[in-house]
């Protein structure tokens, strides 16, 4: 660790922000309690859809070797594993040449934040940002607390300072995700091997047995760094991996909210805290689903974090399709949630033109559509349709088919227009059931028009429905947003 007082100096000026915050406003407590009373930004609410990117010395495995997977640096040393034999064979014994080793292969040569940037924007991004730091506990940042870093070792480069000023020129929000947590139990198989000795602690932890609770100067360490990176990069929304809640201790959860929410106030910034735990969130933070999102609308605005392909750039993975992206989208929107969309950048810098060619589609649809989804909240229902799909977390590994049946609703922040977006367009014509004549609760139509299209439209209302007759061409590729206006 380059400097444990620097550590100490991060988490108290942490400590006091949140002290001198109190001055002027009630701070929050590191308590349940406290926290509860944070609400989840508007700016989040209004957002709907941002961009990381899962990028590190991974992927200079992940790019040349098929059967390898994201989590590497652990399977290298599990000699069960089929990563084991292969790093063995392209690179040495791990008693030897570990992972510290594969590190100083990530050169990120080809890497332009510039570029990035410009491309998240015209996806249509509303909020950005890098993984922070990955299970392999590797910085992508100019840190104090390790020279496992992206400036000391490999690029040579502050790769989240640089990502940081590139986006925020651009208006988009800055985020960071944190996956740290888990690097005390992810290192675990290598304290057989280049591990063993303690003398790489800093970037594979101390040595332990499993099962082993985690020291305190792994916690310091893990609350330091995404105070320092906080600090230094003023995110408006963090996000965390699953380790949060299995490795990290309650204790340490709620001094990170805390310090976090403390400084938002401080700095007159509305910010938010992503995580995937149920029983922390009944107390604070949006609630992320990894590859999945709720069935039902609810009351709270929530997160899915998905991906075009894999989550780091791999040579031979299969990518989405744009229609299932969209679609997806539409979905969670309708829901009251949020996506944040991965694409992996090969180990160059190079974001693979198949990722860049989805990221400029969601764009295009998001130009003509745009207006159902951003600044929008939930309707009465989310949709009507028949296709149905189950909630939760890695959900979308079923993913269903939807039809021009399936439609799901937005509306404005003042109420008067409704959004209701057909997943699949329609042969002639498309009847809307929940704008049945006979209920009220919609209100009565003033105008329908179909977003991208300047051809009026027929429409009727009945006992049936909203029925609306449809334009000659298409507007746009994938689901379609009508424009319901009320008196």
């Amino acid at each position: 660790m380059k400097n444990s007082f620097v550590l100490c100096m991060i988490v108290s000026v942490m400590i006091g922000a949140s002290s001198a915050a109190g001055s002027a406003r009630e701070a929050f407590e590191p308590t349940w309690e406290s926290l509860a009373r944070h609400e989840a930004p508007e700016w989040f609410r209004d957002a709907k859809f941002g961009i990381y990117t899962h990028w590190g010395p991974i992927t200079c495995v992940t790019d040349s070797a098929p059967h390898v997977s994201e989590w590497y640096a652990r399977q290298m040393y599990q000699p069960k594993h089929k990563s084991f034999q292969y790093h063995r064979e392209t690179f040495g014994d791990q008693k030897q040449v570990g992972y510290k080793d594969i590190v100083p292969r990530f050169t990120a040569e080809k890497f332009d934040a510039q570029d990035w940037a410009e491309l998240f924007a015209k996806a249509g991004a509303k909020f950005a940002g890098p993984v922070a730091i990955h299970h392999d506990n590797y910085a992508m940042w100019d840190s104090a607390l390790t020279v496992w870093d992206s400036m000391e070792k490999g690029p040579k480069r502050d790769i989240t300072g640089e990502l940081e000023k590139a986006i925020r020129r651009r208006g988009m929000k800055f985020i960071a995700t944190f996956h740290h947590g888990f690097t005390w139990q992810y290192y675990e198989p290598a304290y057989n091997y280049d591990a063993a000795g303690g003398e790489y602690a800093a970037l594979y932890a101390e040595p332990h047995e499993p099962g082993t609770p985690p020291s305190k100067r792994f916690l310091e360490t893990w609350l330091g760094f995404v105070n320092e990176a906080v600090a230094e990069y003023e995110p408006d929304l963090i996000w965390f991996d699953f380790g949060l809640g299995r490795v990290i201790p309650a204790e340490y959860q709620q001094r990170m909210f805390a310090d976090y929410y403390n400084w938002a106030g401080e700095h007159g910034r509305q910010v938010g805290v992503a995580h995937k735990h149920p029983e922390i969130h009944k107390w604070t933070g949006i609630l992320d689903f990894e590859r999945g999102r709720e069935d039902r609308l609810t009351p709270y605005p929530w997160l899915t974090d998905t991906s075009v392909g894999p989550w780091f750039h791999h040579s031979c993975h299969a990518f989405k399709s744009m229609n299932e992206i969209v679609d997806t989208l539409v979905d969670i929107v309708a829901k009251n949630g949020c996506m944040l969309l991965n694409v992996g950048p090969a180990a160059d810098g190079m974001i693979p033109p198949q990722g860049r060619d989805i990221l400029l589609g969601i764009g295009e649809w998001l130009q003509v559509n745009g207006e159902a989804i951003y600044n929008t909240r939930p309707w009465l229902t989310y949709g009507e349709g028949p296709t149905q799909m189950k909630g939760g977390a890695f959900s979308e590994r079923k993913e269903p088919q939807y039809t021009a049946r399936d439609i799901r609703f937005t509306r404005s922040k003042d109420g008067k227009t409704l959004y209701a977006i057909a997943l699949d367009w329609p042969d002639t014509e498309l009847t809307i059931e929940s704008f049945k004549a006979k209920e009220t609760s919609p209100g009565r139509v003033k105008s329908v028009t179909l977003l991208g299209s300047h051809e009026p439209l027929k429409w009727s209302r009945d006992a049936r429905g909203l029925t609306i007759r449809l334009p000659r061409e298409k507007p746009c590729d994938h689901a379609f947003a009508f424009r319901i206006e009320k008196e």
